[in-house]
């Protein structure tokens, strides 16, 4: 298939999804055998690709082919391009009644390890043909750059290249084991926590620790910056795993210490300062096409956490 662009440079789709096989496959005779042609001729037309561009899309070996920087680059938009035209003709065709096909997913830690896994075996269970990939980290991502359909972050970026949709607020709690209280005492008022073991977590994004939030007697908001001598850097599921460990105090989400609370393995503690949260928002980015699989997952997200 061949579309005239306003250069007047034809733009050759064969070519481009050429490329594209052989370079998730690593080898021209691999693509060809995916495409029912020869090598020879993915040869012929990948070469005649570069030409076009002015750039090497590939180190050739006799071995294999390897992406030039140039070339991984290209492959990232063309993968993309490609999938969203397969879509768009899935939808107008009705092929996709049951979505399928791989679902790349990034969520940040706590969220995903406390909120998101539990409920994937029911996901799994209703589509059975999506392939599930999932990265579970607090760094910020780059869609493009990355090939994530998606990610589950804390609060509601204010950014027009996304599309983010809240997905709830997760309420936030000081815990502590039962033994550390014992040994420490239990804080009755927010400024007793100057005299106990709290535990700072950074964030990975900013470099800063994140404030413990708090009302006050009348409901004010309050932020308390925490000094302490233990933190931990880049990992939520570590700072959750020091306050079981009973290594102090922690704010993190009711959700994460569900389990451990119900046990008796921890305690709330400065109940009558609670009731804030953080919110958690699911986003995908502003201009792509959403597939089949994307949409049943957010609808399936969206109404799993609402019940």
């Amino acid at each position: 298939m061949v579309i005239n662009m306003a250069a007047g440079n034809p733009l050759q789709l064969g070519s481009i999804e050429q490329f594209c096989r052989a370079a998730e496959t690593g080898s021209f005779t691999s693509a060809a055998e995916i495409l029912g042609l020869t090598p020879a001729a993915v040869s012929r037309s990948i070469s005649r690709l570069e030409q076009r561009l002015g750039v090497r899309l590939f180190l050739r070996t006799t071995r294999a082919v390897k992406l030039t920087t140039e070339g991984e680059l290209y492959w990232k938009e063309c993968h993309l391009a490609l999938e969203q035209i397969a879509e768009a003709e899935r939808a107008i065709t009705g092929s996709q009644a049951v979505p399928s096909g791989p679902l790349r997913i990034s969520v940040s830690a706590a969220y995903g390890t406390f909120r998101l896994l539990p409920l994937m075996p029911r996901f799994t269970e209703l589509y059975p043909q999506i392939d599930i990939e999932m990265s579970i980290s607090d760094k910020i991502i780059d869609f493009v750059e990355e090939g994530f359909d998606l990610a589950i972050r804390l609060g509601v970026p204010q950014d027009s290249r996304l599309v983010a949709f809240k997905l709830e607020d997760a309420l936030l709690g000081v815990f502590g084991t039962p033994t550390y209280l014992a040994k420490k005492g239990e804080p009755y008022r927010i400024d007793d926590l100057n005299q106990h073991d709290c535990i700072q977590y950074i964030s990975p994004n900013t470099g800063r620790p994140l404030q413990w939030l708090f009302t006050d007697e009348s409901g004010t908001s309050i932020e308390k910056q925490i000094t302490s001598r233990m933190r931990v850097l880049n990992d939520a599921l570590g700072a959750v795993a020091w306050v079981n460990a009973g290594g102090g105090l922690y704010q993190t989400y009711r959700f994460a210490v569900e389990d451990a609370l119900r046990r008796g393995e921890l305690v709330e503690v400065l109940q009558k300062y609670g009731g804030r949260s953080r919110p958690f928002s699911i986003l995908y980015p502003q201009n792509r096409h959403l597939s089949a699989r994307v949409r049943a997952f957010v609808e399936f997200l969206r109404t799993a956490v609402k019940s």
